[in-house]
């Protein structure tokens, strides 16, 4: 409620990307930007391809909350319209699976398998970084596929800083991870 209040006080429209919308477990429940559509222009981003774990569909669309016709009325429509010069019709291999799809996908998301094992993954990473004493996880993640941690530079040798750890973890052990600190 706060961005959306913080927008429209400001005159701005909100974009969110919601294509993980899904994969989040824990106590703080996913709330989508639409429900303040009626407070703010809103435009939201989701995907096939995250929503439903299906790599390789590059499916994807906006969702647009308009009350006022701010979107209308400012060419902001239009100029996103502009944008698609890919076709709007779906691949013709998606066309003719969507359907079976969905129906199992539907069974799938009753049982909530992926969110579990996303929530039983990230527990893992969490509680093995605690067996190196220059990682810490200090808050378990609540959705998505990663976790942040926090890295203690003086427990290590040779190491600037943690872009020197990120290239070198890659050289070394082959392993890719993003630095937060830059």
């Amino acid at each position: 409620m706060k961005v959306a209040e913080k927008a429209r006080k400001l005159g701005v429209l909100v974009m969110a990307d919601e294509v993980y919308e899904h994969l989040t477990f824990g106590s703080n429940p996913f709330i989508t930007m639409g429900v303040f559509g009626s407070t703010v222009p809103v435009i939201i981003l989701g995907s096939i391809s995250k929503k439903w774990a299906v790599p390789g569909w590059r499916g994807s669309w906006l969702v647009t909350s308009d009350p006022d016709g701010t979107l209308k009325h400012t060419g902001i429509a239009e100029q996103i319209k502009a944008c698609l010069n890919i076709g709007s019709d779906p691949v013709t291999f998606i066309q003719v699976v969507l359907f079976h799809f969905m129906g199992l996908f539907l069974k799938f998301l009753r049982k909530l398998t992926r969110i579990n094992m996303l929530k039983h993954t990230s527990d893992i990473l969490c509680d093995r970084s605690k067996e190196i004493p220059c990682i810490t996880c200090p808050k378990k993640p609540e959705g998505s596929v990663f976790i942040m941690v926090k890295l203690d530079l003086s427990l290590l040798e040779g190491i600037d800083d943690d872009m020197d750890f990120c290239v070198k973890l890659a050289k070394e052990e082959s392993v890719i991870i993003l630095p937060g600190e830059k």
